[in-house]
């Protein structure tokens, strides 16, 4: 068990740096002024405005769709200032998937042996649905890349993620061996999580048909996520925390 859970900060970081650098531009592709980087604040303060417009951009108008002029004037920078952050839209499509896949990767932190299940889990969802409200567009764009195949990605989905998942199947095997969980299989309980959180970006046209209203407010992500705490925990045969 400890062999495997020192792994999983390593399977992480792989599968993180994995889609980061898949396709990325090298500073050959960029133009001389563009390989020297901004420092101090502006440059994180920009990426993060300029990761934002293209999560918009490209969950609407998908990859062959999506222009670097169009996503650089709803980042509200000249597209000369784009091509100096990402230098082609190859890459920045990489790097937007590169982060809410690091986001999403980030909270398996909480399923640890060292932890009780029902309060890892309950933090794991809590987390994936505060990031579905988060970053709705960026679950869409990774939705579509996977309705597509996984083109850009599949390498990843393979091998470090694959990794990843096994790590942690390993920790709830060892919940349900000492008596603290159902028996169930690890890997289709994170396809459920995965499903039911992200279900509530990546087809909120759908639930706001349905609830009658036009966008997903706080109150309706909070109801949510208490129904899904409650029949994943209960499903699992552990206690809800009082």
């Amino acid at each position: 068990m400890a062999r495997a859970d020192a792994a999983v900060p390593l399977a992480a970081g792989r599968a993180r740096a994995a889609v980061a650098t898949q396709g990325a531009a090298t500073p050959a592709a960029r133009p001389r002024s563009a390989r020297a980087a901004p420092v101090g604040r502006i440059r994180p303060q920009n990426e993060t405005r300029i990761l934002r417009a293209a999560e918009a951009v490209f969950a609407r108008a998908g990859f062959s769709g999506a222009t670097m002029a169009e996503i650089a004037l709803r980042a509200g920078i000249p597209k000369s200032n784009l091509h100096y952050y990402f230098g082609t839209k190859h890459a920045l499509y990489q790097a937007v998937l590169a982060h809410i896949l690091g986001l999403w990767l980030v909270q398996t932190d909480v399923i640890s042996a060292d932890r009780a299940p029902a309060d890892a889990l309950e933090q794991y969802i809590r987390a994936k649905m505060r990031l579905s409200a988060l970053y709705p567009d960026a679950s869409r764009v990774f939705a579509n890349e996977l309705l597509h195949g996984a083109p850009r990605i599949a390498d990843v989905l393979r091998e470090p993620l694959r990794a990843l998942v096994e790590h942690k199947a390993t920790v709830i095997r060892g919940w349900i061996a000492s008596g603290q969980m159902a028996e169930l299989d690890p890997s289709h309980l994170f396809f459920t999580i995965w499903a039911a959180t992200q279900t509530y970006a990546d087809f909120e046209a759908q639930i706001c048909a349905v609830l009658g209203v036009e966008h997903l407010s706080a109150s309706d992500f909070d109801r949510a996520t208490e129904q899904l705490v409650a029949l994943v925990l209960r499903g699992c045969g552990v206690a809800l925390r009082k």
